[in-house]
C-alpha cells in the first residue's frame, strides 16, 4: 500500500498534510535538533514583513486553560535577512517551505510578495489579520472590501507561486472573508488564526500580557476552527488548511470530515516538539487500519 498522507494543494506535494503554523515553529531551524524536519509535511515560517520587527515587549505569552495567549508582535529578521540566512538553511531539510508574510498597508504587502514570488520556496501565505495604519487600524482580515482590494493587489504581484490566505476568526462570518479572498486570485486559504483575549491578574489588576490583548490558540479554540473550515467549505471551491487546537490524528481527521485539505499545527509544538512525528505515525496507521489509501478522501465527509 502507497503512502496514504502524501498530499496535493494547488499543484505542491506534501509528504504527509502536517504543516507547522506560522509563529509556533520559528523558522523550522529552531526545531532541527529536536525533530528530523523531512518527517514533516511543511512549516510555513515565522511571519515576514518587508523589515526587521523587533516584536512586543515582554511579558508576551502566557498559558491559559486548554491554551495560550501570545502577543509576541510579529517579531522577525525581515525578508532580505530571511532569504540570505534562514532560506539557504531551510532549503537543506525534505519539507515544503510556505513563506507566511505580512504588511501594514497594501504597499507593504506587495512589496514582500514580490520579493518572495522570486525565492525558492513553494507557497506564499498571507496573514490578513494585521491592522491597516492607512484606515485607522482596521485590520484587512475583518472587511471583505479590504481582504479583497489586498488580495487582488498581491495577486497581481505573484505569478509563480500558489498564494494562500490565512483568515481571522475575529468576525462574524468567515464565509464572507473566504469567499473575498477567492474572488480576488487565492489558490487557498488556511483557518483560522488565532482568537483576540485577555487575561487579567487580580492581584495587580493589570493585564498579564504586556499588550493587554492577545491571540488565544490552543485547544480552547479547535470547535470555533472546525466550524469555521465547515462553513468555508460550503462556501468555496478553493482548498482549505485547518489551524486550531490540533492535538492528536483524531484532532487531524476531525478537520478534514469538516471540509480541510491539509491541516497546520501550532500550539501543540510547545507541548512536545515531537508531537507532528508522532501525529503522522497514528494518521498512517489510521488510514490504513480503516483501508483508505489517500487521506485527501476524508476531505468533506461529515455526514448530517
Amino acid at each position: 500500500m502507497n503512502n496514504p498522507l502524501i498530499t496535493e494543494i494547488c499543484g505542491v506535494k506534501f509528504n504527509n498534510p502536517l504543516i507547522m503554523a506560522s509563529g509556533t515553529f520559528g523558522y523550522g531551524l529552531e526545531y532541527s535538533k529536536l525533530i528530523d524536519l523531512s518527517k514533516i509535511g511543511g512549516i510555513s515560517v515565522k511571519g515576514i514583513s518587508l523589515n526587521e520587527v523587533k516584536g512586543n515587549p515582554m511579558p508576551r505569552i502566557m498559558e491559559t486553560h486548554a491554551g495560550m495567549l501570545n502577543a509576541i508582535g510579529l517579531q522577525n529578521v525581515g525578508v532580505e535577512k530571511f532569504i540570505r540566512e534562514k532560506l539557504p538553511e531551510i532549503k537543506k531539510y525534505n519539507t515544503r517551505i510556505i513563506a507566511n508574510f505580512w504588511g501594514k498597508t497594501v504597499e507593504e504587502y506587495v512589496k514582500v510578495a514580490e520579493i518572495l514570488d522570486k525565492e525558492d520556496v513553494d507557497m506564499l501565505e498571507m496573514n490578513i489579520s494585521c491592522p491597516n495604519i492607512k484606515e485607522g487600524g482596521i485590520a484587512f482580515g475583518t472587511d471583505p472590501k479590504m481582504t479583497f482590494e489586498v488580495v487582488s493587489e498581491v495577486r497581481k504581484t505573484v505569478n509563480n507561486k500558489p498564494l494562500i490566505v490565512k483568515l481571522s476568526p475575529n468576525v462574524s462570518n468567515i464565509s464572507i472573508l473566504g469567499r473575498a479572498a477567492e474572488d480576488a486570485g487565492a489558490d487557498a486559504v488556511s483557518a483560522i488564526n488565532t482568537l483576540l483575549g485577555m487575561s487579567i491578574n487580580i492581584n495587580t489588576r493589570k493585564p498579564f500580557l504586556s499588550n493587554v490583548t492577545g491571540g488565544l490558540s490552543g485547544p480552547a479554540i479547535k470547535p470555533v476552527a472546525v466550524k469555521m473550515v465547515y462553513d468555508l467549505y460550503k462556501t468555496i471551491s478553493i482548498p482549505i488548511i485547518g489551524i486550531g487546537g490540533i492535538m492528536n490524528y483524531k484532532d487531524v481527521i476531525e478537520f478534514y470530515l469538516a471540509g480541510a485539505h491539509a491541516v497546520q499545527i501550532g500550539t501543540a509544538n510547545f507541548v512536545d516538539p515531537e508531537i507532528t512525528v508522532k501525529i503522522a505515525e497514528d494518521l498512517e496507521n489510521y488510514c490504513k487500519s480503516n483501508s483508505i489509501s489517500d487521506i485527501s478522501e476524508l476531505s468533506g465527509g461529515l455526514l448530517i
